[in-house]
């Protein structure tokens, strides 16, 4: 046993405790910054796979500015601590039964993988994680996928100005 496995097990269940705060927090403040918390423990295990520029991204786009904006639609609708209803409605009987259809997937998924992992040659292992791999494969194969992300959070914002507009 070694420290990067330790570290690795650390990481990992401190992301699985932040990201179950994340869902449980009554207020959507506290579940914002259990998200952090959540992004940053990523991101040491981002630096554990030695993808220190996927491990910065994380930090400064995530951690960084998708939660300022995040915090920021929190704000502008005004959200307090939303009454908490214990019995169950359609809405929630769905929301279990996706959560448990997608664990069935995963499980699935894992059970088909190869026990080995994919092994880089020498090309892959010297530019893996850098920059301009990184920027290679964001503009080339994943473009259309980033700019609708990049589409998605405007109008999300947009969204949440309008209706925030609408409560004046």
């Amino acid at each position: 046993m070694n420290i990067e496995l330790v570290l690795f097990g650390v990481f990992a269940v401190m992301t699985l405790l932040s990201a179950g705060l994340v869902i449980t927090a009554r207020s959507p403040i506290n579940s914002a910054m259990a998200l952090v918390s959540t992004f940053f423990f990523l991101a040491g295990i981002y630096v554990l796979l030695w993808a220190h520029t996927v491990a910065v991204i994380q930090v400064l786009v995530y951690a960084g500015a998708i939660m300022v904006l995040f915090l920021f639609v929190i704000m502008l609708l005004n959200l307090g601590d939303a009454p908490h209803r214990g019995k169950p409605t359609v809405t929630r009987l769905l929301g279990g039964a996706s959560a448990a259809g997608l664990l069935a997937v995963l499980a699935v998924t894992l059970g088909r993988m190869d026990a080995q992992p994919a092994r880089l040659d020498a090309q892959g292992q010297a530019t893996f994680g850098t920059l301009a791999a990184i920027g290679q494969s964001i503009f080339t194969t994943w473009l259309l996928p980033f700019e609708a992300v990049s589409l998605l959070l405007l109008v999300a914002m947009v969204g949440a100005v309008v209706v925030a507009k609408s409560r004046i």
